[in-house]
């Protein structure tokens, strides 16, 4: 289909050694402008042509490879990976599930604009928990809650976390994981709300914290909220741990949602006193780390109605205080067509994804250029009614290991 390339796996033989099988994939394209080697690569020394090569886009890295010996040497060396490193970000890639039972579906490149197909480890179905950070995405199954993975959808390295500790079948679950790029070690954080047998009012919530460092999980806080509960939105920015509330109830309307902080280091109590409300009625809201900064989009509801959806905003959290740093045009919010009121938002580094339930339709916004984009169409299309799409953000790294 137009737009749409496949991966084939290989192997990196010398970095196999030490971590195992390490699957990578090599682009299969049909474009018919091959362009010609350019002779300036018989006179540049490795190490030069490795620094080059490392500021490709992923995709481009893996067609690298397929050039000739030399260039496939060079970025299946050690040497390459740790030049790699040191390049801050790729854009973050979209992958769109197409199935509601399957966890199949394509990526998103934003920056060659192409999707590919590729099978994500670990997970079982579309329904499961998923955050990300740095390369590395978190997978949580979304009946006991009790099953965990870690991987890297690029390499497709994979590792099974411990169980966490807690209740098992908790009435709402929110994962959130955050990863160290210089240290290379990652936190873990699990929300977990549960009612309290017989009232409607009041939930109990812990928060649990597992450092791959020590490979242990640590229940933080345990918790009884009155007219609050926790939810299945949640992300780590600086150390400091961001979750959404929703009203149980009491209070007025203006305050369905709120936002609670909780630092990762001083594990203030209680949590109460760390509410910032949320800048008018949404219908939902969808947190992320971009840059260290929290940001949230979402649903702007109507004020007479405001579980019904009236358009979408994005705001970026300053001390106490929310700043508007966009609106979504209308003729954008009318050409995902028939929008629901909760929807699927994810980001990283300066690009937002925001994405229907009831179409393939992607739409790109970046930060810095305050600009609105449709992605490429991606390759599969409404087949019927019911059909649900969803999806999540992350960054493509070749050197992060779970």
């Amino acid at each position: 289909m137009e737009g749409e390339s496949s991966w084939i796996s290989h192997y990196l033989d010398d970095i196999s050694k030490d971590n195992g099988e390490f699957d990578t994939f090599s682009e299969l394209s049909d474009d018919s402008n091959k362009e010609a080697v350019v002779s300036v690569d018989l006179i540049l020394p490795d190490d030069l042509l490795e620094r080059i090569l490392a500021y490709l886009p992923i995709a481009s890295i893996f067609r690298a490879g397929s050039v000739c010996k030399r260039w496939h040497e060079i970025v299946s060396s050690r040497r390459f990976l740790w030049n790699f490193s040191q390049v801050l970000s790729q854009k973050p890639w979209y992958f769109m599930f197409t199935s509601s039972d399957e966890p199949v579906g394509y990526a998103y490149d934003p920056i060659l604009r192409k999707w590919y197909s590729i099978d994500l480890p670990c997970i079982q179905t579309p329904s499961w928990i998923i955050s990300s950070s740095c390369g590395l995405v978190c997978f949580m199954d979304n009946d006991s809650r009790s099953e965990l993975y870690i991987c890297n959808p690029i390499t497709r390295l994979c590792k099974k976390i411990e169980e966490p500790p807690g209740l098992i079948f908790s009435d709402y679950s929110a994962l959130a994981i955050s990863v160290n790029r210089t240290l290379r070690n990652y936190t873990i954080s699990i929300v977990k709300s549960k009612q309290v047998p017989g009232n409607f009012f009041q939930w109990d919530l812990s928060i649990h914290i597992y450092e791959s460092e020590t490979m242990m999980w640590m229940t933080s806080l345990t918790e009884v909220l009155t007219g609050w509960r926790g939810g299945d939105e949640s992300v780590i920015c600086g150390g400091v741990l961001y979750f959404l509330i929703y009203s149980t109830g009491v209070g007025t309307s203006e305050n369905r949602h709120g936002l609670i902080t909780y630092n990762l280091t001083s594990c203030s109590a209680p949590l109460i006193r760390s509410f910032i409300p949320v800048p008018g009625p949404l219908t939902c809201g969808r947190l992320m780390n971009l840059r260290e900064k929290l940001v949230m989009v979402g649903g702007i509801g109507k004020q007479d109605r405001p579980d019904i959806i009236k358009g979408i905003g994005i705001w970026e959290l300053n001390g106490r205080d929310w700043h508007e740093v966009a609106k979504m045009p209308h003729k954008y919010f009318q050409g995902f067509g028939e929008f629901d009121d909760v929807f699927a938002s994810s980001g990283t580094d300066d690009l937002i994804y925001i994405q229907s339930y009831g179409a393939p339709a992607l739409l790109v916004f970046d930060m810095n250029l305050k600009q609105w984009k449709w992605s490429q169409k991606c390759p599969v299309s409404k087949k019927f009614p019911l059909q649900l799409f969803t999806g999540f953000c992350f960054e493509p790294r070749l050197e992060i290991a779970p």
